[in-house]
């Protein structure tokens, strides 16, 4: 017996316990047929090297073409209306492939907060232009917090995350038409969204992911001063036809080059509100946050699956000792032990991903254990390559950074656990 015997069943093949739907197989196999014509590991260093940090010509297929960037949205903004089982599987797929594109940012962080949140007229003009791929968004949160005001890793109401005061983090000041400071702090008896009243931001997020390169900013804040201290979530709207004034952005040097990330700098940068004062900011955030981890473990997984495959592959090819390293019993043991690994956290990532859900901690569970089966597999992965695996033109080092990246954005693991454990009350009284 082989090592790919012994270690896993064939690439693409799926699991006995989340069997697919005909639609789900579909979405699948044609998605994985164009990732793999467009975004070998070849492609995806000539994507990371545009401006862009993506390849534009494979997005608008994807967008267009198969529908991922509107795959949950409401078919009524032009989107194909599925739900997060579709999404996670076409995440699963970006993920195997280390696709760069805006599917993470735009569909699965950007999208839920400005449908949720968003005015008739906002998700009118907005929607529809994300769903066809026009329009790409990122969410930019202050400082190296977004696990944090997603409500990934803490609570996201009892930390000032967002800035505090009238300093620090980003600040949201409310102005009127003829552009002087409200005096009121934008809780006035209108609640800070009356006629005539615009925003100005003030302030740096760091970590944006696409943030150098998305037409749309979401932009958390802080307003309110002390009295009236709260967090908003704000529209700076910054297109090459139409480029907001005082906004500074700077593509960072990243670790994993196929998520990139930027620096987001608001001088006096004229914003719209998101949605009407009072909202659930915190909560949609939240909510997005739950979401977003089913996505963000379902990437994992596939990364995680296919770095498996590609080592199978290369142990049962490589020779030693007049035989394939990929038949020696320990090195068959540790493939298996990668192999359940991947697969217990895939099974928890397509049960989170199922409507209704189990619990609304599944999703941050989900990602942990993702998270862990992929730092796992590509750090074995790296040593079963040899030297190889740690040579730049070799593809093994690219799954170990994007497990390194993900935990970085998304975590720590026990972090993740330790904040699901809070929720549900395991070590005591549930928040």
């Amino acid at each position: 017996m082989d090592a790919a015997d012994s270690a896993a069943p064939a690439a693409g093949t799926t699991s006995p316990a989340a069997p697919l739907t005909e639609e789900q197989q579909e979405i699948r196999r044609t998605l994985r047929d164009l990732l793999a014509e467009r975004a070998g590991p070849r492609e995806n260093r000539a994507a990371t090297a545009t401006p862009q940090g993506y390849d534009p010509g494979l997005w608008a297929r994807m967008a267009r073409t198969l529908g991922l960037a509107g795959l949950a949205l409401p078919e009524e903004y032009g989107g194909v209306g599925c739900g997060p089982a579709e999404l996670a599987l076409a995440c699963e797929e970006t993920g195997r492939a280390l696709a760069p594109s805006p599917l993470l940012a735009t569909s699965v962080l950007a999208a839920p907060l400005l449908t949720a949140l968003g005015t008739p007229a906002q998700r009118a003009a907005l929607l529809p232009r994300l769903a066809d791929g026009s329009l790409t968004c990122a969410l930019a949160v202050p400082g190296a917090a977004l696990a944090l005001a997603l409500g990934l890793t803490g609570d996201n109401t009892a930390e000032s995350w967002s800035g505090g005061g009238r300093a620090g983090g980003v600040q949201a000041r409310p102005v009127t038409a003829s552009g002087a400071e409200d005096g009121g702090g934008g809780g006035g008896g209108d609640g800070g969204g009356g006629a005539g009243r615009g925003w100005r931001l003030y302030g740096e997020a760091a970590q944006v992911v696409d943030g150098h390169s998305a037409g749309l900013l979401l932009v958390a804040a802080h307003t309110g001063g002390f009295a009236r201290s709260r967090t908003l979530l704000l529209l700076v709207r910054d297109e090459p036809d139409a480029p907001a004034p005082g906004l500074v952005r700077t593509r960072m040097p990243t670790l994993d080059l196929t998520r990139t990330q930027a620096t987001v700098q608001f001088r006096d940068t004229p914003a719209e509100l998101l949605g009407e004062e009072p909202a659930d900011v915190l909560g949609a955030l939240a909510a997005t946050g739950r979401t977003a981890a089913v996505m963000i473990a379902a990437e994992a997984v596939g990364a995680a699956r296919e770095a498996l495959d590609r080592t199978v592959a290369h142990v049962g090819a490589r020779e030693q000792f007049g035989r394939p390293v990929g038949s020696f019993q320990a090195v068959k043991h540790r493939l298996a032990d990668l192999y359940v690994q991947i697969e217990a956290a895939r099974s928890l990532t397509h049960c989170a991903a199922r409507e209704p859900g189990p619990g609304p901690e599944s999703g941050p569970l989900a990602l942990a254990h993702a998270l862990e089966a992929l730092r796992a597999t590509a750090g074995e992965s790296l040593q079963l390559h040899g030297g190889i695996g740690f040579t730049w033109e070799h593809e093994a080092h690219l799954y170990f950074k994007r497990a390194a990246s993900d935990e970085l954005l998304f975590g720590p693991v026990r972090r993740l656990r330790a904040r699901a454990a809070e929720r549900t009350g395991l070590f005591g009284e549930a928040a």
